[in-house]
């Protein structure tokens, strides 16, 4: 669900003058456009999860948001069109007490829900600073070499009822997904007069020597 309090979209205050250099902008190696965003899920939101997955100009734009639904926690799955070796999480989230306490990381771990985020082990997590910008947390490459997606956990805010987010982002580097390889099954055993027969000119098929 869209968010609009129409007090008009955000400017990014100078804040592009090493930035945008490509249509979809940012940082380098930012990927936006291998985010399968159509497949994003949130759980316990108000809105759609792909909403905050944006491009980078619209990063500051607080027009639309994610909100936390039942209470503080939140859980956003976001796959890739690809294989991808993740560097940092971008993120702009708050204002104040509705920011993130933490965010949780699960690299792969497609069918996550709530009752699954107290047992499994996080991939990587970090504690969130409170600011209008957006935040860049360092990911461990070696730890997100081969990533289809990627799971976020918010187990709480930072004092308030709910959770908002406004955008989320990745940087790191997108390969092609290698499919398994055709394997070609051949007879175990041919038969050899199946392979010595000739057809003839007028349809018949016969042997040689016949």
């Amino acid at each position: 669900m869209s968010h609009n309090h129409d007090h008009g979209s955000h400017a990014d205050h100078g804040h592009d003058h090493d930035h945008d250099h490509a249509d979809e902008g940012g940082p380098q190696d930012n990927l936006y456009i291998h985010i399968d965003r159509q497949n994003v899920v949130a759980l316990n939101a108000l809105g759609e999860g792909h909403e905050v997955i944006k491009p980078w100009h619209q990063r500051l734009d607080e027009q639309v948001y994610l909100e936390s639904d039942a209470d503080d926690q939140l859980i956003l799955r976001i796959p890739f069109t690809g294989s991808v070796k993740l560097r940092s999480l971008l993120l702009k989230a708050g204002p104040g007490d509705q920011t993130p306490a933490k965010v949780t990381l699960f690299a792969n771990a497609d069918n996550l829900d709530f009752s699954d985020t107290t047992e499994k082990e996080p991939t990587q997590e970090f504690v969130v600073a409170q600011g209008r910008e957006v935040g860049e947390y360092a990911l461990k490459p070696a730890k997100f070499p081969n990533v289809s997606s990627v799971t976020l956990f918010i187990p709480a805010s930072q004092g308030a009822d709910i959770t908002r987010i406004y955008y989320v982002g990745f940087v790191g580097v997108w390969s092609e997904r290698k499919e398994n390889p055709v394997i070609t099954v051949y007879e175990s055993q041919a038969n050899l007069a199946d392979h010595e027969k000739i057809q003839g000119t007028d349809g018949n098929v016969f042997a040689p020597g016949t």
